[in-house]
């Protein structure tokens, strides 16, 4: 490996000038042209128009795409490129219906791309797999509730059924999931956290007592200082450049940790300005932008700390808030002694940066008052991803920075209801829907004993203990870790039911009984007995709002998301009169007061709340410096390592790869082929690499080339056809883009603690 801090042609503070990168701001005139081109590839109708204009605002459509918060006072716009297009894609006048599948054998259909897949347009049909033509075809919905209860009732043991839930279904139908699975007999409820960030749902509770992040929408309005480890804002959560924008006028610092130099946290033009779209300039996000190596943030934390110790030592007792560690932490001295047993060439060889630069930024953070703690996936995707949470929390907790106005730890999460569905139960542990509400609501005994996530659902599946999997929305088989080898055993499930609105990859590997059923999105009317119905979802800051859709279904076969799901549970269970299926599913308030039942802290009232401008607060007892850990105090976290990686790169061709989401994409869904924010576009078949290691490893632009796991478990995982393309990164690592290279992270290399997959630092070989 090139040495990170005698680089030729890289620098952590400067961009590579000849390697491609947006030249841009974020947002401006590339945002507008990206959805202008959705809206006509999708031959949006007028009511498109009308959806997009209420979008995110009270009684209008909740966004579909990621889960950042909707203002209370809502502007002219409230929605960035990605919501957009997220909008426009469901509202597509392409149709997948009867005809489609019959001129398409699914083996023909593996052969199509992600993109192509979901460009067939949506779902119109219930479909069942019928293995002698290789084909879906038509059924009625009696018919496929009927076949799929009794396969599931025919399963030797309840627990050998797994209810997957991909994040987008309201909470309403989410609840109604949860439940079903524990009366049916398991608590086998994966969900699409587990793939990004269970890291935090396991850990940010060791560590402070909640399993969300602490802050609100009105702590940007306070902050002095912002930090970001590992969150590319411009792709995954556009909408927060205009909170990262206001911040910024106001005198806030931004100091960004990334491996890669994201557009959006370098400058951002706001699409909704005219003055700044046309003659201004455009907004410098962040004050100091450093790209640490991939895995390297627990030494750029470590040596945070250090400078924040040397400046207490330099001033005692003006920049350590003691009297909070004395009152609500445990764990400091520890954790301080270990600290200090790394040297500073210890610290810059694993981050990759220079004393001097952690220096400056812990400078900004020592003199701001109030600082907001922001991460994604790259502090979240790696083995010791609990390790990069429990620093993060430390070099806060050391300056009192939870618990107050204007600061505290916040998570961006990804899918608009992927926290939402977790409060509500769709978890595998016990605690996630208490087992003595369900007795005493339902009458049903609900099983306590831990159930399955996504990793051990698919290695019941690898030893033959998983025979069913339900999945609610999303495309899982494509999101998974290890994806040939969960592929080649799929089809050996005795039952696959995909409850969807478009088809996508996961649908092409069918269990011996196979089902698609179509369900209503989010952009279309929902109405049950002639009466319009609103669903819920929970955003990244814990507020729960109502949202209602706009648009006629693009079929009279529909079922909304919690019709299917009663309907299932109803052909599944015996008869139970305190399960009143096809009541909650005329009318969601009934669902709703139920959730109010289950959860009463979080959901009081939540009917008369459902609309409320910027959603109502469920709450967060370390917001408020009640800490519900063991000790009953925040802890401290003592390092044992300076690395997040499981494995080191080991020899001069194995490097440390870092998945992508492009700018034309959200999660598994492909928009299109353009990842205009880091100035690529065409094949998303590519692997990143830097000049210096491009001379040393003696590869060309555009060279084929394979890159092959270097974890030695026994399978041999590679990925061939990628092409070669300088970029701006630190030594000994590669990039490349998600879902295309999950077949290169092996299913038990994930996070310790939670085994969320580390898409962030899987080794990998360059062959040529």
């Amino acid at each position: 490996m090139t040495s990170p801090l005698n680089a030729p042609h890289h620098s952590a503070t400067e961009q590579d000038e000849d390697t491609p990168y947006d030249h841009g701001p974020a947002g401006g005139w590339g945002s507008l042209k990206g959805v202008s081109r959705i809206f006509a590839e999708e031959k949006s109708s007028p009511v498109a128009v009308k959806v997009l204009a209420g979008l995110n605002k009270p009684k209008g459509v909740m966004c579909s795409s990621c889960a950042w918060a909707k203002p209370k006072d809502a502007g002219p716009v409230e929605f960035c490129e990605n919501g957009a297009k997220a909008t426009l894609w469901e509202l597509d006048s392409h149709r997948a219906g009867p005809k489609f599948f019959a001129a398409h054998t699914v083996s023909d259909l593996r052969d199509w791309h992600d993109h192509d897949l979901e460009k067939a347009g949506r779902l119109t049909h219930p479909l069942r797999y019928d293995a002698g033509s290789d084909r879906y075809v038509p059924v009625s919905w009696d018919t496929a509730f009927e076949e799929i209860g009794a396969s599931l009732n025919a399963l030797d043991d309840p627990s050998s059924a797994v209810f997957y839930a991909s994040g987008h279904a309201g909470l309403e139908a989410s609840y109604l999931y949860a439940l079903y699975a524990r009366a049916m007999g398991h608590q086998n409820l994966p969900q699409s956290s587990n793939m990004c960030h269970e890291t935090t749902s396991v850990n940010l509770k060791n560590v402070i007592g909640t399993p969300v992040g602490t802050c609100t929408l009105e702590d940007f309005d306070h902050c002095d200082a912002i930090f970001f480890f590992g969150q590319n804002t411009g792709t995954n959560s556009p909408r927060f450049l205009h909170v990262l924008k206001k911040a910024v006028k106001r005198g806030c610092k931004v100091v960004t940790f990334n491996p890669l130099r994201e557009r959006g946290l370098i400058e951002f033009t706001d699409p909704q300005n005219p003055v700044q779209m046309t003659v201004g300039k455009p907004t410098q996000i962040s004050d100091k932008y450093y790209q640490v190596r991939p895995g390297g943030d627990i030494a750029v934390l470590t040596g945070l700390i250090k400078c924040v110790l040397d400046a207490e030592a330099a001033d005692p007792g003006k920049v350590i808030d003691y009297d909070f560690v004395r009152e609500h932490t445990r764990g400091y001295d520890d954790t301080i002694a270990a600290v200090q047993s790394y040297t500073w060439e210890q610290i810059e060889q694993q981050s990759g940066l220079t004393r001097a630069m952690i220096q400056e930024a812990a400078d900004i953070y020592i003199s701001a008052e109030n600082v907001i703690g922001i991460y994604g996936m790259g502090l979240t995707q790696h083995v010791n991803g609990w390790l990069n949470l429990g620093m993060y929390v430390n070099l806060l907790l050391m300056r009192g920075n939870i618990g107050r106005l204007g600061a505290g730890i916040s998570p961006v999460r990804g899918h608009s209801n992927v926290q939402g569905q977790r409060t509500v139960g769709i978890g595998e542990k016990s605690a996630h829907m208490p087992a003595d509400k369900l007795k005493a609501l339902f009458g049903i005994d609900a099983p306590t004993e831990n159930g399955m996530n996504a990793v051990h659902a698919c290695e019941g599946i690898i030893e033959g203990k998983v025979k069913a999997m339900v999945s609610l929305g999303g495309n899982l088989l494509r999101a998974l870790p290890d994806r040939e080898r969960m592929e080649a055993l799929w089809p050996k499930l005795d039952v696959t039911v995909h409850i969807a609105t478009k088809p996508n990859r996961s649908h092409l590997f069918p269990g011996k009984v196979s089902y698609i059923l179509p369900c209503l999105g989010r952009t279309d009317k929902d109405i049950q007995n002639g009466v319009p119905q609103a669903i819920s979802m929970e955003d990244t800051f814990s507020h729960i709002y109502g949202s209602i859709g706009q648009a006629e279904p693009p079929s009279d076969q529909l079922l909304s998301e919690t019709a299917i799901v009663a309907r299932m549970a109803k052909a599944t269970l015996p008869a139970n009169p305190h399960l009143r299926w096809d009541d909650w599913t005329a009318n969601y308030d009934l669902i709703r007061d139920l959730i109010s039942k289950t959860f009463p802290d979080d959901f009081a009232n939540f009917n008369d709340r459902l609309h409320e401008p910027g959603g109502f607060y469920r709450g967060n007892p370390a917001r408020d410096r009640q800490w519900k850990t063991e000790s009953g105090k925040a802890e401290f976290t003592a390092p044992t390592t300076l690395s997040a990686l499981g494995q080191e790169p080991d020899g001069d061709k194995v490097m440390t790869l870092v998945t992508l989401r492009s700018n034309d994409q959200f999660n598994t869904t492909i928009y299109g082929f353009s990842d205009r924010l880091r100035g690529l576009k065409g094949t998303r078949m590519v692997v990143l690499i830097n000049r210096d290691e491009m001379e040393r490893l003696g590869l060309e632009e555009g060279q084929s080339v394979t890159l092959r796991c270097a974890v030695e478990d026994g399978n041999y995982r590679a990925v061939s056809g990628l092409k070669v393309t300088g970029y701006d990164l630190p030594a000994g690592c590669v990039a490349g883009y998600y879902p295309e290279l999950n077949p290169l992270v092996p299913l038990g290399y994930h996070e310790k603690n939670s085994q969320t997959p580390a898409y962030k630092g899987t080794p990998v070989e360059i062959v040529s």
